[in-house]
């Protein structure tokens, strides 16, 4: 059986998130309030909702991709992490990376959320970790080539 996930509307005419299709991974998340978003800036939306996760899950918002491709708005801080114990407006920071100002209507599909499972680990401090193939290669360590360089 499935977990429940409990929304309230903190605004009488909000929109509770929904799955599209029974498949989907994460549900679209709606916004409550009209909201202009400049040209490479970004701003708080509001979804007009609150929310009570299972214990031992979290939400993660993410950009919608279609948004995204059409409109250069992406979730700014994707993905952005609902603890369990949250109780306040879930609120989607978006971030407008085209150079035209883009305008979001109220009730607007403006992210996607994504519900997962949550594991904790007892957290210890060592002096000395173990050595690894990788060792300490960061950034492009594994072979991927920058195509603009010259």
């Amino acid at each position: 059986m499935s977990e429940v996930i409990k929304f309230k509307k903190v605004s009488d005419d909000a929109i509770i998130p929904n799955y599209a299709h029974i498949e989907d991974a994460g549900m679209d998340v709606y916004s409550n309030e009209e909201k202009l978003i400049p040209a490479r800036s970004w701003d708080l939306v509001k979804t007009g909702i609150s929310m009570e996760l299972p214990s031992g899950y979290e939400a993660q918002v993410r950009s919608k991709s279609g948004l995204s491709l059409k409109s250069g708005l992406i979730v700014l801080n994707s993905p952005g992490t609902i603890d369990e114990n949250y109780r306040g407006e879930v609120g989607v920071i978006l971030m407008n990376v085209s150079n035209q100002d883009y305008k979001v209507e109220k009730h607007q599909k403006v992210a996607q959320m994504v519900i997962n499972k949550v594991e904790h680990f007892k957290v210890i401090e060592v002096e000395e970790i173990s050595n690894s193939s990788r060792g300490d290669g960061a950034f492009g360590s594994t072979g991927l080539k920058d195509n603009n360089k010259k």
